[in-house]
């Protein structure tokens, strides 16, 4: 099958709706990585995402909605849940909530569990895909399971091309982690997997958060398994002394000038943008391994550190 890419217009959106709508799959920008779309509704639709992506069907899916109002006709939104759309939506931050008495919204999508996670993006072209489609869109990371998450529309294409039907091309993402994912389906509020929204913005919202004891074999959460974001290249972890062969990935203003530096100056949040298009330049053969220096674990560097951790771990 020919991957249409799709430029940002109204033409090209409506063509995206249309496939979205014919139970086909539309990878799409959001502010934080691009989403492999799906009709979250259609169980066929959804078992279409796992195979494009040959993705374990344990590992559950984020469905994207235009509003906090659309995506309370499947989802029960408590006080907490309100306060944290209030604050955060559109953008990056995904709730996982329990899922409402006869909601439509295929079980695939979140592994048979009664809740799902959902989150509205911000991002004006998944904004008008979500409005032309009128409904609710699943869509995990648009590339094969476990490798590096795709921030263009080149990623996408180099990963999923003649798998799915078409990629809308809205450029570079601009937050270019995937989202933070909170637990609200239970009395505990839980921090599943950290991300775009910093953990301790969360906090001053609605108070402490709980740390998850990870079972990988039954995630609540996407990116939750042991190893994840993966690269082909072993991946050493705060690293300081390099070798020869080394793909040296930098942070801060003492990094070689031979490496690929997240943020010169330091910054996490630029750190996290260049992450997996880094990472994505340094995993080729002529590099033995990739070494990482050491990246602050606070704010958008707990994200950081954690996919970092996930790719380093040994298949």
């Amino acid at each position: 099958m020919e991957t249409l890419r799709l430029t940002d217009n109204a033409q090209s959106i409506k063509k995206a709706s249309a496939l979205i709508n014919q139970e086909a799959l539309v990878a799409f920008p959001t502010e934080t990585v691009y989403g492999l779309g799906a009709d979250a509704r259609s169980d066929e639709a959804v078992a279409k995402i796992f195979e494009a992506k040959s993705r374990p069907q344990f590992n559950p899916l984020i469905v994207h909605g235009q509003s906090k109002e659309f995506l309370s006709n499947f989802v029960e939104f408590t006080p907490l849940a309100n306060k944290l759309a209030q604050a955060f939506w559109p953008g990056s931050l995904t709730l996982v909530l329990k899922r409402k008495v006869d909601c439509p919204i295929s079980l695939l999508v979140s592994a048979g569990l009664d809740s799902i996670a959902v989150r509205v993006p911000d991002h004006p072209l998944a904004q008008n895909l979500l409005r032309q489609s009128q409904c609710p869109i699943a869509a995990p990371s648009a590339n094969r399971s476990g490798e590096v998450s795709p921030t263009s529309a080149e990623h996408v294409l180099g990963s999923l091309e003649s798998r799915i039907a078409a990629v809308l091309d809205g450029g570079s993402c601009r937050v270019g982690i995937e989202s933070t994912v909170v637990d609200l389906s239970s009395d505990k509020v839980t921090l599943l997997r950290p991300g775009g929204v910093a953990a301790e913005d969360i906090e001053a919202v609605i108070g402490p958060l709980a740390r998850p004891s990870e079972d990988p074999t039954a995630p609540k959460s996407p990116g939750m398994l042991a190893r994840h974001y993966a690269p082909n290249r072993p991946v050493c972890l705060n690293s300081s002394n390099f070798k020869e062969g080394d793909g040296i990935l930098g942070f801060g203003p003492k990094a070689p000038k031979e490496c690929l530096n997240l943020s010169p100056k330091g910054d996490l949040v630029e750190a996290a943008a260049n992450l997996f298009a880094m990472m994505r330049q340094l995993d080729k053969p002529k590099f033995d391994r990739i070494a990482v220096m050491p990246i602050p674990n606070h704010g958008l560097g707990e994200a950081i550190n954690d996919r970092l951790k996930r790719a380093a771990t040994p298949q």
